[in-house]
């Protein structure tokens, strides 16, 4: 039999078995065609429009419009197949929704038609089934009216519901009307339908409304449904409110500013974004005395600030230039205080020894005060770590009174930190000098710049050469920013520069700055350091009142001669700060103790001392010299020996430089060439194997100082005398037995006094400046001044 005779008989059978349950005005059909959707499922109490693809249901329609009901039966899939003429007909659910057709139209490949959910059907079995359009066989599950109180109570729940959820969406009462216009109220089923219509619940849920006939069941169901619809709705307007209210606010806000804003202008109380820039800057040159050139470019700017639009880059870039040029403190100069006592004064109260170096701060402060004002000086303070570089520059800042500014260039790489970037990119600033000026409002302030032996160079430049401009007194009263392209004054600048040493210093820099050298501490001045200035900033640093911690001067003594013997104080502080942290540890474990720390009780704090009461290495061969070294002065033991006599050699270890080993060549030299004038065997290095050590391998060691020490020790090793005890020595010998000045007299003098030594021998050009050292570092030591090695050589080996 062909499709469409079955499909002929069937309407033949439909029109035969008409006579199923009877609804007002209406009979239900034994069969119907169904088509699947996808959403939700239809419910009966319903009237909504469906959407289905033209291809396949386009068949299915045509059909159902020819029959005399227009219905058909719509079934919920959950997961629908991808191609709907090959699905499983076990997948449709037990129930779904007749129908009736109204208006169907096709548009863009889709079909559209209004559906009128008429009951509840169920399949009693398939007619055919294969491919679209499906058809089947149906049949009405009859829900029996229930007339208890518990429906009646269900009901009314219902009904509540629904109207909750009225005020909260309004979308709902369009549904509510379109219910009620063809429902009587009280009838508990469509109503039950329709309040599970309401809800956005899973699809699965409402299935399961769906297969649920009996009408109190589905009411149990139905209500939770509808109540937890009811919360969402609630929250979603509360939400909402919250939202529109927030919003509200700020255009509320928005509006009443841009009205302010009009009737100020309106009124003349205030002005654009434009006009103010203008005139704060304006507003910052006043006071102020600009050279023409700046006064010209920076009207220019303002003229050219005003035509530019505020949103544009170039505006930014304009407002960034007119911000930077008028914080430039022009001619504006702080009053120095030029008074010598209180320059002494605020000297002494931060810094203990260092008399030289005071006495030429006040001298600089004594010029000053005679002519009426410090005109910019450039002062280089070198020496070790520690000793208290940057707290002088301080010092000399608060005793003029003028603002301090501190930066480091160790590391600097670009020039344009010093000389500022061009204008030409974005980001682009002025150098640190300018900024600097910004800062402290002056043009006359003290300015640091710290650790400029350590600059750097590289590829974007050689900060160094820009420093040369800065920092040369004829050239600086002109000092142009890259970025400014303005000449700045900076002649009366003080710059104070520190170093720790000299050698890294470009020589045309070095030649701008006047030096002024900070040797290491001998032990008193550390002692008085830690006494007045170090353990009361521990103390206060750690909180602790002076009445329950104390130190007595033995045990300071010995923290300075075992734990801290460097030239400066920087580890002296340390090791007080630890002693500090240590005993604060025992004052927390008993609230009423106090602690006395005395030279014994050292160890327990700080452990075993780093340094040891050196020995002095003594003998034949073994001389003592005295060296410097960037972390300040010395003592530098040399050892001679004889190895064998089969040949002669000259061996040389100690990690010694190529100045250093020409030294060790020379006074081998000398010495061997005028062995019989100093009372040796003439033939000694002749068949002698001599090796020449310097103690502390690991530690590099050059300089021409050490000639005259390793002379000594040759000649000791060929008279095979011991030298006399207790002498330290320094010089630089020549081939002809000349001994040659050296530097670093006062650190190495330092260094010998720190080990016990008092006599010492020196070269006679270095008399002056040991005469200028102070008296306390003087006192004590016999000080042999040589020209000639002969005169060493009577000292060490006397007749």
């Amino acid at each position: 039999m062909s499709d469409h005779d079955e499909i002929h008989d069937i309407h033949s059978a439909e029109e035969v078995s008409n006579t199923g349950l009877v609804l007002p005005g209406q009979s239900l059909p034994t069969t119907v065609y169904v088509i699947p959707i996808h959403n939700r499922p239809f419910f009966p109490a319903q009237v909504l429009p469906v959407i289905v693809n033209e291809e396949p249901w386009a068949e299915t329609l045509e059909l159902v419009a020819k029959t005399e009901h227009h219905s058909l039966a719509l079934f919920f899939m959950d997961n629908p197949p991808e191609d709907p003429r090959h699905f499983d007909p076990n997948s449709l659910p037990e129930h779904g929704t007749l129908v009736r057709v109204h208006h169907a139209s096709r548009e863009g490949g889709k079909l559209q038609f209004v559906a009128q959910g008429l009951s509840r059907v169920r399949i009693r079995g398939w007619i055919k089934r294969h491919r679209p359009p499906f058809l089947v066989e149906v049949d009405y599950p009859h829900t029996p009216s229930d007339p208890s109180d518990e429906v009646k109570a269900y009901g009314m729940a219902l009904i509540n519901a629904i109207k909750e959820l009225l005020p909260l969406n309004p979308l709902y009462s369009e549904e509510l009307k379109n219910y009620l216009n063809r429902f009587n109220p009280n009838d508990p089923s469509p109503l039950t339908d329709f309040a599970a219509a309401l809800t956005t619940a899973p699809g699965a849920e409402l299935q399961g409304v769906l297969d649920t006939v009996p009408i109190l069941k589905r009411m149990e169901k139905v209500l939770p449904l509808l109540r937890k619809e009811v919360e969402v709705a609630r929250l979603q307007k509360e939400l909402s409110a919250e939202v529109n209210r927030k919003i509200g606010e700020r255009q509320r806000e928005f509006f009443l500013k841009e009205q302010l804003k009009i009737i100020q202008q309106e009124l003349g109380i205030t002005k654009d974004d434009k006009s103010a820039d203008s005139d704060e800057f304006r507003a910052r040159l006043e006071g102020k005395v600009l050279p023409e050139q700046a006064r010209k470019r920076i009207e220019e700017e303002l003229n050219k600030l005003s035509i530019l639009e505020t949103g544009s880059p170039e505006y930014a870039v304009t407002r960034n230039y007119l911000d930077w040029a008028t914080s430039v403190p022009w001619g504006v100069l702080g009053t120095d205080k030029l008074d010598l006592k209180h320059g002494r004064k605020v000297l002494d109260k931060y810094h203990s020894g260092l008399d030289d170096v005071k006495d030429r701060i006040l001298e600089f402060l004594a010029v000053g005060a005679f002519k009426g004002e410090i005109a910019g000086s450039i002062v280089l303070l070198v020496g070790p770590p520690g000793v208290g570089k940057t707290s002088i520059g301080k010092s000399i800042a608060e005793s003029l009174g003028r603002p301090f500014y501190r930066f480091s260039v160790g590391g600097m790489r670009d020039e344009a930190e010093i000389k500022g970037h061009r204008r030409t990119y974005i980001g682009a600033l002025p150098g640190k000098l300018v900024q600097a000026l910004k800062d402290v409002e002056v043009m006359n302030p003290v300015i640091m710049l710290d650790e400029i032996d350590k600059l750097g160079s590289s590829y974007q430049g050689d900060p160094a050469s820009a420093l040369l401009e800065t920092l040369d007194p004829e050239q600086n009263v002109e000092f142009l920013d890259h970025y400014l392209d303005l000449r700045l004054d900076l002649s009366k600048v003080l710059f104070v520069c520190t170093a720790n040493t000299l050698d890294s210093i470009p020589g045309p820099l070095l030649d701008r700055m006047e030096v002024i050298r900070l040797s290491g501490y001998i032990a008193e001045e550390k002692l008085a350091i830690a006494k007045r200035h170090l353990w009361p900033k521990q103390l206060e640093k750690a909180g602790v009142p002076k009445s329950r911690l104390s130190i007595n001067d033995a045990a300071l003594r010995a923290v300075i001669e075992g734990y801290a013997r460097e030239a400066g104080v920087r580890q002296l502080e340390k090791q007080l700060g630890k002693l500090v942290r240590k005993s604060v540890v025992k004052l927390l474990e008993d609230p009423e103790s106090k602690v006395k720390i005395g030279a014994k009780d050292l160890e327990e704090y700080l452990g075993m001392p780093v340094f040891r009461t050196e020995q002095l290495l003594s003998g034949i061969g073994v001389i003592t010299g005295l060296a410097w070294t960037s972390m300040g002065g010395a003592t530098l033991p040399i050892e001679a020996t004889r190895i064998h006599t089969l040949n002669r050699g000259f061996k040389l270890t100690g990690q010694l430089g190529e100045v250093m080993k020409e030294s060790a060549e020379i006074a081998y030299s000398y010495i061997s060439s005028h062995l019989k004038k100093y009372g040796g065997d003439p033939a000694f290095f002749d068949q002698a194997f001599v090796h020449l050590h310097v103690p502390e391998g690991a530690t590099p060691k050059d300089g021409p100082s050490a000639g005259v020490t390793m002379a000594s020790a040759l000649l000791s090793l060929a008279r095979n005398q011991a030298p006399k005890k207790g002498v330290a020595m320094t010089g630089e010998l020549t081939l002809t037995g000349q001994v040659l000045p050296i530097g670093g007299v006062r650190e190495k003098v330092i260094a010998a006094r720190r080990q016990k030594i008092f006599e010492l021998i020196l070269p006679e050009a270095n008399r002056g400046d040991f005469e200028e050292l102070p008296e306390y570092l003087k006192e004590g030591l016999i000080v042999h001044f040589a020209k000639r090695f002969g005169e060493v050589a009577k000292v060490l080996f006397p007749v």
